[in-house]
């Protein structure tokens, strides 16, 4: 079945196998080349070159057994067979190709016999032609050296009459302008003219010839110097130059000389685009000094300033690239076609004029560069708006492109270097704009927060001048002054991150450069922009702790809430989503050192407690500045006897309630120790105990057992220590316990100060069980409250000329009724 699928390829298996076997026998390879194989001595070998049947048969008789006799005879038979067909197969495939070759063998012969019959006519006619030749050859020995002495006094003759005419020729090449002509004539017949320059005709002949050369050589100077033909005129004019002599250096000196002036001329026109913009700025900067002199306010309205450059930063950048740098690149390539790349021939070429030419070129265009540079930084300086980038960007773009066009004609200068460095400058600097123009924005928006927070206090005519109005804040605007500030900061964050994120967009050159990329995004946009801004922010924000009476003194105590909570929310999530926002938007790589997220938030932290303790401070302040008031100005040894609790008391409850609703806005509860059920009751049950009746006993019992003085000292041996100004918690119950102690303190200092009557006592009596009644609902711990209490009373009893307390009904009556 298969040979009728595929007959061919039966066939071809079968040719193979044939050729194969043809190859085998004849011992060659694949390749058809003979195979070097050692010779087998065994007789016994059927394919050795030693075989012998006789020891063969024997050899078989003896080991085979007779079916095995049989089958190898079978096995002999059918080899015989298939290589009698295998040959008889091969006989007949080339039998056309036999047939082919003798054809070819018989024509060959036809051919060489008459290729032989050509041969011998050949060898005939070159026989004629020799010896024709040798009778021409002596016909004309004689006429030879006659001949040869004639051709000499001919070529002679010739070289003398061009002598006699050069002059002439030298004129008419220069009347057609044949400069090139002219020279190679004054060059063929210099070395002659000068040998026999001894001799009067040729001296003549050299003094024209050297008059019409100076003329020629003075055209082309002129021609040189006004270079208004073609670079292959001028490339010609600067070669024909040099082969009459001329200073290779001074020829190069004059075409930079004048390549300059018309390169000046474009910096001039850039120039006076500048110079308006600083006159400009030095007038407002004299009429600014003359008000200022007359006594006037020095701060001038914005819209107000000197008028702005007459073209954009782009507008100027394509200018200088159109002009300046155009022409730069021409003055370039067409000096190195004529002073370097020129190939140099004779004795030209022994000079090393291109590399003096090249140390000249680099030394022009760095003088040339720099000044433009210089224009150019000049410019971009006064891009102070930090509005939209895109014009900026595209123009920095746009410079840096073009400056790669002196890369490829100067390799080696220091010109696109210079140019990529004005570029960092420029995004470097753009960087800082941004940042001033966050910290502007930050302080401006402290400053709307500020007149927030003062908008109640105006608008309600109760507050009074000892600082309760502090407290009297509209809470309820707190969370929301927050949350709009720390909005506001981070979407303008937001924004100029965008803003600054054109540097690095795809289709600007210089973005995807690693000299550019890696130091603008890792150190330009995150340590210089966002991080240095984050760090403002705690910095300033740890400003407004400076002492009273200074700066401190004057800030709103809300504000101080507000952006102590700020710097904390800074630390727990701000500052940590602002850093991964830049990495991700600028893939950011920190391959040099940068500021780590955790440093970052522990300055943060660090900010936000000295805040939240500086509130403590000055809202504890602000409370003791009543309390101390009320026991400087009123005469305890001659008071009255109290029928009610003092207005101070009842200001220093509202305030503290007030303070503790404000701080509830921004921070959560904190933790409390476990009320006791008598609470609000325990104040006249702890100053009539027996450890307090023992302490001014003494006064009015005359069997008292021992000195008050000392049960007072042990008692406070076994007291816990109160620290007063100690850091706060970031939570309410901290805060307020703070403000508590600080303002029990002073009460108690100011108590010790002063000299107290019976009444005067029983004042203080009524006073700290009213401050009792509502003071233990703030704090974190009650006996904290119970024990300043304790020690204002203790202390007023110690001072007091005639102690006599008063009950504790009636001082619950009192209080109640108050």
């Amino acid at each position: 079945m298969s040979s009728e699928v595929d007959p061919s390829g039966a066939e071809d298996g079968k040719r193979r196998r044939v050729h194969g076997m043809l190859k085998l026998y004849y011992g060659l390879n694949e390749e058809g080349k003979a195979v070097e194989q050692s010779e087998s001595l065994d007789p016994c070998d059927i394919n050795g070159p030693h075989f012998d049947p006789e020891l063969y048969l024997n050899k078989l008789r003896r080991e085979c057994s007779l079916a095995e006799l049989m089958d190898h005879e079978t096995c002999m038979v059918k080899q015989i067979r298939s290589l009698d067909s295998d040959m008889q197969t091969l006989v007949y495939e080339n039998y056309n190709k036999f047939i082919s070759a003798t054809d070819t063998i018989r024509k060959m012969k036809n051919d060489f016999k008459k290729m032989e019959d050509e041969m011998d006519c050949l060898s005939a006619n070159m026989a004629s032609i020799t010896d024709f030749s040798a009778r021409i050859s002596g016909t004309l020995q004689d006429q030879h050296m006659q001949i040869t002495k004639l051709s000499g006094v001919h070529t002679l003759l010739r070289k003398l009459q061009f002598l006699f005419e050069l002059p002439a020729r030298l004129n008419k090449c220069l009347e057609l302008q044949a400069y090139s002509q002219a020279v190679n004539s004054h060059r063929r017949a210099r070395c002659v003219l000068q040998q026999y320059s001894h001799l009067p005709s040729f001296k003549g002949i050299q003094d024209d010839c050297h008059v019409i050369m100076d003329k020629l050589a003075q055209e082309l100077r002129h021609k040189f110097r006004d270079g208004g033909s073609s670079s292959k005129d001028l490339s010609e004019c600067v070669e024909l130059l040099l082969q009459l002599d001329e200073p290779a250096e001074e020829l190069c000196d004059k075409f930079l000389c004048h390549a300059q002036s018309r390169l000046e001329s474009d910096l001039l026109g850039l120039e006076a685009e500048i110079n308006p913009v600083a006159s400009g700025v030095k007038d407002a900067s004299a009429h600014k000094d003359s008000i200022t002199a007359a006594g006037s306010p020095t701060n001038v309205s914005p819209l107000s300033s000197p008028t702005s450059a007459k073209t954009d930063i782009l507008e100027f950048i394509d200018r200088g690239c159109n002009e300046f740098v155009s022409s730069l690149c021409l003055v370039i390539a067409s000096y190195q076609e004529l002073f370097i790349y020129h190939p140099q021939t004779g004795e030209l070429a022994t000079k090393n004029i291109p590399q003096m030419a090249n140390g000249k070129l680099h030394v022009f265009v760095d003088d040339l560069a720099t000044r433009y540079f210089s224009l150019v930084e000049r410019r971009i300086q006064e891009e102070r708006g930090v509005g939209d980038n895109s014009l900026l960007v595209r123009a920095l773009d746009r410079f840096h492109r073009r400056l790669q066009a002196v890369t490829k004609l100067l390799p080696g200068s220091s010109v696109p270097n210079h140019g990529t460095a004005i570029v960092i400058r420029a995004a470097n600097e753009r960087v800082k704009q941004y940042l001033c123009a966050l910290q502007s924005f930050y302080m401006d928006s402290l400053t709307d927060v500020r007149q927030a927070l003062a908008t109640p206090r105006l608008s309600m005519g109760g507050a009074s001048a000892m600082g309760g109005a502090s407290g009297r804040d509209n809470p309820n605007s707190l969370p929301e002054l927050l949350s709009s500030l720390s909005s506001s900061i981070l979407n303008q964050i937001k924004s100029v991150l965008a803003s600054v994120h054109l540097f690095t967009a795809k289709d600007i050159a210089f973005s995807n450069k690693p000299y550019f990329k890696g130091e603008f995004c890792s150190k330009g946009v995150r340590e210089s922009l966002v991080v240095s801004f984050i760090r403002f922010v705690c910095q300033s924000s740890r400003q407004f702790c400076e002492s009273a009476g200074d700066k401190g003194g004057s800030t709103p105590p809300a504000l101080l809430l507000l952006l102590s909570r700020l710097c904390l929310d800074y630390e727990t999530s701000t500052i940590s989503y602002i850093l991964t926002l830049t990495d991700e938007q600028f893939l950011v790589q920190h391959h040099s050192p940068v500021t780590p997220v955790t440093t970052l938030c522990a300055e943060a932290r660090e900010a936000a407690q000295k805040l939240l303790n500086h509130y403590v401070k000055v809202q504890g302040l602000i409370i003791s500045q009543m309390l101390r008031k009320s026991v400087e100005t009123r005469d305890w040894v001659n008071t009255i006897e109290p029928r009610n609790v003092r207005a101070v008391m009842k200001r220093v409850v509202e305030d503290t309630t007030s303070i503790d609703i404000q701080v509830g806005h921004l921070y959560e509860e904190g933790v409390r120790k476990a009320h006791s059920s008598d609470s609000s009751k325990r104040t006249f049950s702890v100053y009539s105990s027996s450890r307090q009746q023992a302490r001014y006993a003494a006064s009015y019992t005359p069997s008292a057992p021992m000195d008050t003085n000392l049960l007072s000292n042990i008692h406070k041996l076994f007291s816990e220590r109160i620290d007063i100004f100690s850091s706060v918690e970031f939570n309410k119950v901290s805060v307020i316990t703070g403000i508590i102690k600080i303002s029990l303190k002073t009460f108690l200092e100011c108590v010790r100060l002063r000299t107290f009557g019976r009444y005067g006592l029983q004042q203080i009596q009524v006073d700290c069980h009213y401050l009792q009644m509502y003071l233990w609902r703030f704090v974190s711990d009650e006996n904290l409250v119970h024990f300043l209490l304790d020690e204002i009373v203790g202390s007023s009893a110690h001072r007091c000329l005639d102690p006599a307390p008063m009950e504790q009904s009636v001082i619950e009556v009192i209080c109640e009724r108050g």
